[in-house]
């Protein structure tokens, strides 16, 4: 299975006994949007609702901070996703919160995932069936162990400010990078992290919320002027967007990027760390 799939092979291949399916829709708290209502009242059929919003760290108040093994652990138990199984992630959020939940799979162990190419909306568009309600789910067991190669820290990303030898590259949007937009948490400092890039998360996504691919997806990372021959590490505003940036990154072969998983709502509420502002 590939690591992105079309609406059509997921349609060809629903009923599969290895495969599951995910919806990892979330979106920012405060909004007029329920995603676990939304999944209830329509989703593709056999999908499983992953909330990424609870699986974080209990004693961390930034949503990208990553759960210990044995949370994640029971909670796929939980959804029927075990060991040795196909998972296809897809979403209906304009974050593009698939691209979350791919990275968690992937990041405590799971084999095979691939995000579903144009999420919901594109199932919709073409007609797909859905179905309503919560799916009978079988408990499965899943052997969660962190890669902790795939994360980075402050103290990691502290060390790494102007270097020369790798990449920090901001998934936010330009104003929101320059400082130039307020944040939309209360009492945290504007700008970004020094010596970042910017690459806005929407970029990598076409008008019908597919990924851009190849030649595109290198362009857009040439554009921002990060050398993807260094190691790389992905930043947002709490570690879920950034992940697109992970997911664009693996699409065009670089798989030793690693994600800050506090970003800027650790690194800007702190206020010993360093903060720029201005266009990249």
């Amino acid at each position: 299975m590939d690591s992105l799939v079309s609406t059509q092979w997921l349609a060809s291949n629903l009923g599969a006994p290895d495969l599951r399916i995910v919806d990892a829709t979330w979106f920012l708290p405060g909004g007029d949007r329920d995603a676990r209502a939304e999944y209830e009242a329509g989703h593709i059929p056999g999908a499983v609702f992953l909330d990424i919003g609870e699986l974080t760290r209990n004693d961390a108040p930034v949503v990208g901070k990553l759960p210990p093994d044995h949370k994640f652990a029971s909670r796929m138990k939980a959804l029927g996703l075990g060991d040795g199984d196909r998972i296809v992630v897809y979403d209906n959020s304009p974050l593009h919160t698939a691209a979350r939940g791919w990275f968690l799979l992937k990041s405590y162990g799971a084999g095979e995932v691939a995000i579903l190419d144009g999420g919901l909306e594109k199932w919709r568009a073409e007609g797909q069936p859905e179905e309503k309600g919560a799916p009978q789910i079988r408990s499965a067991h899943f052997t969660a162990a962190l890669d902790t190669a795939r994360v980075a820290d402050k103290d990691y990303v502290s060390g790494l400010v102007h270097s020369s030898e790798h990449e920090i590259v901001d998934a936010r949007g330009a104003g929101r990078f320059s400082g130039e937009e307020p944040e939309p948490r209360p009492d945290m400092a504007a700008g970004h992290i020094p010596g970042s890039c910017n690459l806005p998360y929407a970029s990598l996504y076409a008008a019908d919320g597919t990924f851009r691919t190849g030649e595109e997806l290198r362009a857009a990372f040439d554009a921002a002027g990060i050398d993807l021959a260094k190691p790389m590490i992905a930043t947002c505003g709490s570690g879920v967007t950034a992940c697109s940036l992970l997911f664009a990154a693996h699409l065009i072969g670089k798989d030793d990027a690693r994600l800050y998983d506090g970003s800027w709502a650790e690194w800007g509420s702190d206020p010993a760390t360093p903060k720029a502002t201005g266009r990249a």
